[in-house]
This record gives C-alpha cells, structure tokens and sequence, in this order.
C-alpha cells in the first residue's frame, strides 16, 4: 500500500496531465467546453477516478462523456509517460455534481430569503397582541396610597414606643 501523501500528489499530477492534454492533443468534435475539477487514486496507485464538469446542457454533456471515453487510451499513456510510475492507473471519467448541488443549494437559499422577505414584510405593520408592556406594575394611584399608609404605621409606631 502506497501512502496517502504519494497518492494524493499523483491525483493531483493526473488532473493537470489529463486537463493539458485534452486541451493540446485531444481534437475530437464532441468534446465540449469541459473542465477538469478533481481526481483521485486509490491507496494502491491502480485506479484514478477523474472527476469532470461540462458547459452546455444535457446533449453536451453525453457527448463530452463519450468522447472522454473514446480519449481514454491516449490520455492514460499520456499519464504513464508524465507521471513515471511503475504501473498507469487505468482511468475512468466522472461527471461532477458539484455545480448540481451548488445551483440546488443556491435555489433553496433564495427560497430561503423570500420567506425571510415575507416575515419581515408582516412584521413591518404588526402591533402587539397585548399590552407593549406584558409586566404588571403596581397602578399610579395604588403605590402612592400604600407607600403613604405603611409610612404612617412606622411613625405610630415609633411614636408609641417613645413614650414611657
């Protein structure tokens, strides 16, 4: 088993070799405006997996996979003879779904900032289901009163107590 390190430095050799010769020797009218995101190897160096992305819709995107699968032999010779290793992984082509997730992920945030639109909308004109004040408070008059009353009480007392 080859280390992690070694194999992650081959992914990464393969993605440019791959990318470099698809743009310079690869000449096939089917390949589309393609764009080489990621690879990968496996821990024992026999396996790359190259992962892809194509402008264009759907028709473009079969036509880009089919013509990476016919390129398939050059771009792995291209890899032996850039790389030097022992043994050529044997390639395969993966489209990404990364800008899939993405334009998903986009779409449920902008669904996300409508709602957030909505609710700020509803609250602008909204008031209080209550009082603007939910805490109950002694009334104006009542704290007076009491206030006046447990004050006489401790004059009368002291008052009484002064007295032999």
């Amino acid at each position: 088993m080859a280390d992690t390190a070694r194999a992650r430095k081959l992914a990464d050799r393969i993605q440019v070799v791959v990318a470099e010769t698809l743009e310079r020797r690869i000449k096939d009218p089917r390949l589309g405006f393609v764009t080489i995101t990621a690879a990968r190897v496996t821990g024992d160096l026999r396996e790359a997996t190259v992962f892809y992305t194509v402008y264009g819709d759907e028709t473009e995107r079969a036509a880009t996979a089919a013509a990476l699968e016919s390129a398939k032999g050059v771009l792995r010779s291209e890899v032996g003879r850039q790389t030097g290793v022992r043994h050529t992984p044997s390639l395969t082509f993966v489209a990404d779904a990364l800008p899939d997730s993405a334009k998903l992920i986009d779409d449920l945030l902008a669904r996300a900032q409508q709602a957030d639109a909505a609710v700020r909308s509803t609250a602008a004109g909204a008031g209080y289901a209550g009082d603007a004040d939910p805490y109950r408070t002694p009334a104006a008059g009542d704290a007076d009163d009491s206030d006046d009353e447990s004050t006489a009480k401790t004059e009368a007392d002291t008052q009484e107590g002064d007295r032999p």
